[in-house]
């Protein structure tokens, strides 16, 4: 009985697990923690609105004429079942999607600057005001949608450190990785990777030299370690535009960029972006 019970369940479950068919689905759905979950929501005429908890979630009419919600999904995420929140016109109801496993590796950095390890009160005070700073450009939603979703790549070069790397700096555990790096030479070119708003151009603690790109529905980029920028807070940015250069700013070893991608909220692998992620 309790077999035929769990299989009625799952059965229950699966029309609102089932992902759409549509060109985004099959480009981004990797439902893992760090990963993207596109979940199927109905073809009315009108967008719905998805909440997963208290964040808002992007909502897109996919190639099939499908209405999905494109749902970032945190690293800290457990395996299982997790809920959206969506309302239109026939009310509030519930769609669900399931969360698979995924285990990432760990990656070990020596740093000469120690106070890049533990910082001290003064450093920790500076970082906790820019750690703020970036929450809140995270957390804002532009009904605006994206430009695109498959994005290019902000820069040409060998992907080296990937995205949810347990991080060990000097052999004390930090927070894993929660972006994608490029080995590339001081300098570089940096594109947007579509059309955007700059919400932070700054130079943080950790970060180095930094900018944020508001692309539209809580898709949020973010750009790390520059040596240069070439945008301001404001600018309305086109895909393909330059806004900075390749740096070894913050806590680097080296040259190279730090990519970042949020959405609702959660920082995911920007490497499902870029037709590059690897189960």
């Amino acid at each position: 009985m309790r077999g035929y019970a769990l299989l009625m369940a799952a059965a229950l479950w699966w029309p609102l697990a089932a992902g759409a068919q549509g060109y985004i689905s099959r480009l981004l759905h990797h439902p893992v923690p760090g990963g993207v979950a596109v979940v199927a929501l109905g073809q009315g005429a009108q967008a719905p609105r998805a909440f997963l908890q208290e964040n808002r979630v992007m909502v897109l009419r996919d190639s099939d004429q499908q209405w999905i919600a494109v749902v970032g999904i945190d690293l800290k995420t457990p395996q299982g079942q997790q809920v959206l929140r969506v309302e239109d016109a026939r009310g509030s109801r519930q769609a669900g999607f399931l969360v698979g496993r995924k285990d990432y590796k760990a990656q070990h950095i020596k740093l000469k600057n120690k106070s890049q390890v533990n910082p001290d009160p003064e450093q920790v005070r500076r970082y906790e005001r820019e750690y703020k700073e970036q929450i809140a450009a995270y957390g804002r939603f532009r009904e605006d949608a994206p430009s695109n979703v498959s994005l290019d790549r902000p820069v040409d070069g060998r992907l080296s450190s990937p995205f949810g790397l347990r991080r060990f700096f000097n052999g004390e555990e930090r927070n894993p990785h929660s972006g994608l790096d490029f080995a590339v030479p001081q300098g570089t070119p940096v594109k947007a990777p579509a059309d955007g708003v700059v919400t932070i151009v700054a130079d943080y603690f950790f970060n180095g030299k930094t900018v944020f790109i508001d692309h539209g529905q809580g898709f949020i980029t973010m750009y790390c370690h520059l040596s240069a920028f070439e945008v301001k807070m404001g600018d309305q940015v086109k895909r393909g535009q330059v806004i900075a250069r390749v740096g070894a700013t913050g806590r680097a070893t080296g040259p190279h960029l730090h990519w970042n991608i949020s959405l609702n909220n959660a920082r995911v692998d920007p490497a499902i972006f870029i037709n590059a992620f690897a189960p």
